[in-house]
């Protein structure tokens, strides 16, 4: 047999094995694992070749936003159109596909607690490589690399730092109701969209509370990270198809130019703070960046080895995050609330007095703030109602038994937050209603002591700002309802979105009147 021969047999060979794994990858293992999940008591649609339920799942969403609902009527169909149609088509033991990946829905509490438990195991899917470009960091991390970040970042968290942050939320809130002083009256009432005020507010508390800057100098980051987080949409409602993220289509090359300019920005942030830190200045570390970034020093400097800490691109991802979630998980948060206290003004009067009776007319503090019993219970049913994130994820590496299900490697699970928190059976009959008094004795009580309220996520990976958001919500709305009452307005147009978090899609428009 001659060299010519042996190449080409060769090739030949490599052409097969590797026409047998792209076959094996989108048709002969998904078939395999539908008749598998189809014997265990799942059920779900037939897959679909390349594609799987993506298609459907693009289509139906587009369907959903296409229209407004009525305030009395299920969120969940517009927010999660396809995963509710699944749900109620085949039950809770159900499954989807998304391309050639199938996805088992997980809604037990118990079921929920062992994934959220056990993240060495059930683990975060693989990231397409363009959602990168939004969030990543700790987020995105598994293993060595998220408890190194976890580590080093959670000294910015500690609720002794947080407290320090306090003037610096206090403030941005002075400059939005001032704004909505000047377009309010004490005899009548005035129309605003308080959506992007909260929106505005909420960048400019992570701006100063990360960066020590203000959204005027932070208004083009949220920009761009918004219209990031809509392409992002995109791809999550795509097929993953690899070597896609390569083709220079419009979407790929507008996504890398976002993330091009955001690292620089955030690049030159980190910069002039290690000038400032390392120059010995005082209160270098009084915001989140600084914190961070003399905790990654110090992390180096005990282990005595840089490439223990974290790279500068490390630092820029983990500030991505900062933006991202301190911005869209407040502001949401925050819009949701208006809308329902406007809806239900006895609640709205009974935060109000609470208010006045811990603070007067005094600025917040920390302590006035943990003691506001009626805020935080209309919170947490407003995150119950209206989480900020409505769908988590996970998968696993190897077989894994779970409950009574033994379950194959590659499989992801979808955790449903919202169809969680909605659920009848776990919260009653009055499940769609906004009644804050189910949290009057604690979230325990609430729940019954089962997982079913997790809107921050659970266990080792509960989201690290957590405290953060809930702190900047009550000061917002202690500084909100001291001044002014509000009711909805005969404008409001009721349209629930999911966008990466869920929002209001055509803002939230109340009639305001000072006090």
């Amino acid at each position: 047999m001659n060299i010519a021969t042996l190449i080409l047999f060769f090739l030949i060979s490599i052409s097969l094995i590797l026409a047998w794994r792209i076959a094996n990858w989108l048709w002969f293992r998904p078939r395999k694992i539908e008749k598998y999940l189809r014997a265990q008591g799942f059920s779900g649609n037939p897959y679909r070749l390349i594609y799987g339920d993506s298609k459907e799942m693009a289509a139906m969403m587009k369907q959903a936003n296409s229209k407004p609902i009525k305030l009395s009527d299920d969120i969940i169909p517009r927010a999660l159109p396809f995963h509710h149609h699944i749900i109620n088509k085949y039950g809770k033991n159900s499954f989807s596909w998304i391309g050639p990946t199938p996805r088992v829905y997980i809604m037990e509490p118990e079921l929920i607690k062992e994934v959220l438990t056990n993240n060495t195991t059930f683990k975060k899917p693989p990231p397409n490589p363009l959602a990168k470009f939004l969030v990543s960091g700790l987020a995105g991390y598994e293993d060595q690399k998220w408890a190194k970040h976890r580590k080093i970042i959670n000294p910015a968290f500690y609720l002794e730092k947080l407290k320090h942050m306090i003037p610096a939320m206090h403030t941005s809130c002075v400059e939005m109701i001032n704004k909505w002083e000047m377009l309010a009256s004490e005899k009548i009432t005035t129309e605003i969209d308080v959506q992007p005020y909260l929106e505005n507010l909420a960048s400019d508390v992570i701006s100063r509370t990360a960066f020590g800057s203000s959204y005027a100098q932070g208004k083009m980051i949220f920009q761009l990270q918004k219209e990031q987080a809509e392409l992002t949409l995109q791809v999550f409602q795509s097929a993953y198809i690899p070597g896609l993220r390569f083709l220079p289509t419009k979407r790929n090359r507008r996504m890398k130019e976002i993330n091009n300019q955001l690292c620089s920005f955030i690049k030159n942030n980190i910069n002039e703070k290690l000038k400032v830190i390392k120059a010995g200045i005082d209160n270098a570390d009084n915001d989140l960046l600084g914190i961070l970034l003399k905790s990654n020093l110090n992390e180096i400097k005990e282990q005595g080895n840089k490439n223990l800490g974290m790279s500068i691109d490390d630092v820029i991802m983990e500030c991505k995050v900062f933006y991202f979630a301190g911005q869209e998980t407040t502001s949401n948060l925050l819009s949701w609330t208006m809308l329902l206290l406007s809806m239900h003004p006895s609640w709205q009067i009974r935060a109000r007095e609470e208010i006045l009776q811990v603070f007067g007319n005094k600025v917040p503090d920390f302590d006035g703030l943990n003691r506001l019993k009626t805020v935080t219970m209309i919170l947490y049913e407003v995150l119950r109602l209206y989480p900020p994130a409505i769908i988590f994820s996970r998968t696993i590496n190897e077989e894994t038994k779970l409950g009574e299900m033994t379950l194959p490697s590659g499989l992801q699970f979808l955790l449903p937050i919202i169809l969680v928190h909605h659920d009848r059976q776990l919260w009653g009959e009055d499940v769609k209603e906004f009644k804050p008094e189910r949290f009057s004795q604690g979230i325990t009580k609430a729940t019954n002591n089962q997982l079913s309220f997790f809107p921050f996520s659970w266990g080792p990976r509960t989201c690290i700002g957590n405290n953060f958001s809930l702190m900047e919500a009550k000061i917002a709305l202690v500084m909100i309802l001291r001044r002014f009452s509000f009711e909805l307005s005969p404008s409001y147009t009721h349209a629930p979105s999911f966008v990466l978090t869920l929002q209001p899609q055509k803002g939230v428009h109340i009639k305001l009147r000072k006090i």
